[in-house]
Parts: C-alpha cells; sequence; structure tokens
C-alpha cells in the first residue's frame, strides 16, 4: 500500500523495507498541452537507484521543447531535469551516495565504467539512452497513475515532491549550497560554460561571439571570460538580457548579428572573431548562417542550441577559412568532475549563479513560468518545490 509523501515516512529508507508513497508532480500528457499538476504514485527505488526528495528545480527550455512538441518524448511525462534535494531513500547496491546526503542530479547520467565515461567523456554516457523515453533499463516506470506509467523527463522528473533515479544520476554537494542554485548545475550551467570552456576551447586574447544570453548563453558568457577572452560578445533581441550579459562577463552586445559582425570586423581589423557558440532558445538556418559569417580562419563555430535548423553553406565556407561546425551536449562535461568544480568557483566567487535566476516558482505555477522564460523576462526561472 502506498503512502502519502507529505505526510508519512516509510518505515525502512534502505533495500527491500522500501515501500510507494505518493508525490505531487507536473506532468505532461500529450504534446501541446499545458503542464498540470497532479499526484501521481511511486514506486520505491530498485537496486542501484534513490529516491530524493527535491527542494528545487530549474525551468530549462528542454522541457518547454517536449511540451510544445517539438522534440519526441514518449507521454504521459514528469517534467523537469535540473533538480536538487536530499536522499530520501536508497535501493541495495547504491554505494555513491547515502540517505541524508544533498545531491544535484546530472540530466544525463555518468556510470563511469563504459567506454565514453571511461575516456572522459561522461557527457555521452551510454547510460543516456531512455531520456526520451524515461524508462529504466528494466523495462519498467516509477510514476503511475490511474493504470498510465509516466516517464520521468531524462529519467529524473525532477518537477515532482519526490522522484526514484538511478544512482547514476546524481551527484553528491556540500549541505551549505542553496538547492535553488544547486539544481542549476545539473544542466544549464555546465551547459553553457562547458560550451566555451570544453567543446569551443576557448583561449586568453580570443574574441567569441555569443548568439542568445539566457540561461546557457548566459553560462557560456561566464565561461568565455573565466577562460580570458579579450573580447565577449553577445547578440540578444531582448534589452535586459543583453544588460545583464555585461553582469555575467559580456564586453560588448548588440541586438543583431549585422551590429555585432560590424564590430568584429573593425575591432579585429578583418581577422574575425575566433569562436561562435549557438545558445539561442530555438536554432534556426539565419543563426547557423550569422556564426559561420563572424568567424575567420580556423574559427569555431558551437552549435548548443536545439530546434529545426540546417546547415545550408556553400562547402567552400568551410574549406576556404578552414572553419569548423560542432555539435556539444552538456557543453562536453564531466558531471562527476565538473559540477562540483562549478560549485566550488561558485562558493569563491568567481562563478555567478545567484545572478541567474530571475523568479521563482512553485509546482502550481509551472506554465507562468515558461510563458515568462518564453516573453524574455527570465535568465533562468527555478521551481520552489513545497512538503
Amino acid at each position: 500500500m502506498s503512502t502519502t509523501a507529505s505526510t508519512t515516512t516509510s518505515p525502512s529508507t534502505t533495500g527491500r523495507g522500501l515501500q510507494g508513497i505518493t508525490t505531487r508532480a507536473v506532468v505532461c500528457r500529450a504534446p501541446g498541452q499545458p503542464w498540470e499538476l497532479t499526484e501521481l504514485e511511486l514506486d520505491p527505488p530498485k537496486a542501484n537507484e534513490v529516491r530524493i526528495k527535491f527542494h528545487s528545480a530549474g525551468l530549462c527550455h528542454s522541457d518547454d521543447h517536449i511540451q510544445k512538441g517539438d522534440a519526441p518524448m514518449r507521454m504521459p511525462v514528469v517534467g523537469g531535469h535540473e533538480g536538487a534535494g536530499v536522499i530520501d531513500a536508497i535501493g541495495d547496491g547504491v554505494t555513491r551516495v547515502k540517505v541524508g546526503d544533498h545531491v544535484v542530479c546530472s540530466f544525463i547520467p555518468a556510470c563511469g565504467k563504459c567506454r565514453y565515461c571511461s575516456t572522459a567523456r561522461q557527457n555521452l554516457c551510454d547510460e543516456g539512452k531512455n531520456a526520451g523515453t524515461g524508462i529504466f533499463p528494466d523495462g519498467t516506470f516509477r510514476f503511475h497513475s490511474g493504470g498510465d506509467d509516466f516517464g520521468g523527463l531524462c529519467v529524473l522528473g525532477t518537477f515532482s515532491q519526490y522522484s526514484v533515479v538511478s544512482e547514476y544520476s546524481v551527484i553528491p554537494i556540500p549541505d551549505d549550497i542553496p538547492f535553488d542554485v544547486a539544481s542549476l548545475v545539473g544542466c544549464g550551467v555546465p551547459t553553457g560554460w562547458g560550451s566555451a570552456v570544453n567543446a569551443a576551447g576557448v583561449r586568453a586574447g580570443q574574441t567569441v561571439v555569443i548568439f542568445g544570453a539566457g540561461g546557457v548563453g548566459s553560462n557560456a558568457v561566464q565561461g568565455a571570460a573565466f577562460a580570458g577572452a579579450q573580447r565577449v560578445i553577445v547578440v540578444d533581441p531582448v534589452e535586459f538580457k543583453r544588460d545583464m550579459a555585461k553582469v555575467f562577463g559580456a564586453t560588448h552586445t548588440f541586438a543583431t548579428a549585422k551590429e555585432a559582425t560590424e564590430f568584429v570586423v573593425e575591432s579585429t581589423w578583418g581577422e574575425l572573431a575566433d569562436h561562435a557558440i549557438i545558445t539561442v532558445g530555438v536554432l534556426h538556418d539565419e543563426v547557423i548562417h550569422d556564426a559561420l559569417n563572424v568567424v575567420g580562419k580556423t574559427g569555431t563555430v558551437t552549435v548548443t542550441a536545439v530546434g529545426n535548423g540546417w546547415i545550408n553553406e556553400n562547402p567552400g565556407m568551410l574549406i576556404g577559412f578552414q572553419r569548423r561546425i560542432q555539435g556539444t551536449i552538456f557543453g562536453a562535461s564531466n558531471p562527476l568532475y565538473d559540477v562540483p568544480r562549478l560549485l566550488s568557483l561558485y562558493r569563491t566567487g568567481h562563478l555567478k549563479l545567484d545572478e541567474l535566476i530571475t523568479n521563482k516558482y512553485t509546482l502550481e505555477t509551472v506554465n507562468e513560468g515558461y510563458q515568462d522564460m518564453l516573453d524574455g523576462k527570465n535568465i533562468r526561472g527555478v521551481v520552489t518545490i513545497e512538503h
């Protein structure tokens, strides 16, 4: 029999004595339908799984893509893939964390033993294969209601009071890190930071142009600035985001790609930029074209944004200047290493995370939060999860 998450604690927090609970969660039942707050049954964690009591979740644009139907996802689904909380229970065989640990979720798990994890490419871990279904490796789900199985986005589902996830998807963090800040380092912060530092490989003295200054782009700005770029140039049509980009380290900001390109031509004496990083909310053909045009010889275009953009360029654009276009996921980060490193930079004042949080919401107001994001009002919205 299930117990109610908000009022009853399971008699056991470890192994086979665990019981299922109920949890309030925000779900999407079909593409195009709004987010809906409901109550779900949550199975206890099985072997090598943990149950998290969430306190905070980030409103990432990727969840909006899923809800809008822009990206394939099995429905119904519990939203959210950025989250931080406390380990509430653990299944048999768990070694990475213990009950009571503060953790942040990694939206791509890191098993630590597959080909990619073992070669310092944890962002490509083989255990990330079920992100689009929310199904566990044993072919089952943990969220249920009325006979329906609910997947968790990225096999997480952080828009919930509680969730059961693989131990590979959690990273222990210091207890003094605020949950709202911690939730952001599970996706948006390392994705943006890593796009500049890891994927693009920005170096001191270089010129970097970043297209889009939202939750991911703002952290690409921080990464490029920390790496020592001489010029960190932001292109974003929203004045508020351009103003905030300067807080995060942008040296120059422009509303249009044309203005930015003219500045780059003048300031580099025609050599153009070393890097362009695309972190717009929705990838499209025009921004790819603009990014290619703003980088010079041996310049690199790093595509982090998702959408329907295509590379419709003459190969001569690449060959003549030896330009390169690359994609990156999770900023080419190694979450087990990079998340603690980013939090350490936050604690020493070298990384701005509090400033990323523009507005806070509740599980009841997730739809409002995403509308604010689409209206350009947020760098990053955060959901505070009440119990």
